[in-house]
């Protein structure tokens, strides 16, 4: 029996003839895969709001961070104003992360996970996940993501019709 041109391994890359099958995905995302499936229904106005609440929680965590490290530096009379500084900066975090919660998950899981981030430490691990988060998707529509979070620069402009 012969072979036919199936039954051979292909043997070139498989991104080599993409130009000839622009419909053909370079890594097919799975099904059940949550963040193909959202980052596939947003827009553009919806990755700008995106970067912009994820440099809000960056900001808010190294905030943290400083004030983690400035607590060893100030005399234990100045921590109270610390403190008060953290604790706005707790309420900042909260609001970011509902706020980027709720563009990428489900409102419910946005309220849920606005609300840990009123518990002192389990707040910052939220704010590293949803960051994270964010962070993936802004990748996988193709906008660099730095220290910093991702350039106006590289978000896509204009408006969505």
């Amino acid at each position: 029996m012969g072979k036919n041109r199936h039954d051979e391994p292909d043997e070139r890359n498989e991104d080599e003839g993409a130009e000839e099958r622009p419909w053909r995905m370079r890594s097919p995302p799975d099904e059940d895969d949550e963040e193909a499936a959202v980052a596939g229904e947003l827009r553009r106005e919806d990755l700008r709001a995106i970067a912009g609440y994820q440099k809000g929680i960056i900001i808010c965590i190294l905030v943290y961070f400083g004030a983690v490290v400035a607590q060893f530096a100030l005399p234990p009379d100045a921590r109270i104003f610390l403190l008060i500084g953290v604790l706005a900066i707790g309420m900042m975090g909260t609001v970011f992360v509902f706020l980027l919660a709720t563009k990428i998950y489900e409102p419910g899981r946005g309220v849920a996970l606005g609300i840990l981030t009123l518990i002192p430490i389990v707040g910052l691990i939220v704010l590293l996940i949803v960051n994270g988060k964010a962070t993936t998707i802004l990748k996988n529509h193709g906008i660099h993501v730095g220290l910093l979070g991702a350039r106006s620069s590289d978000l896509p402009k204009g408006r969505d019709r």
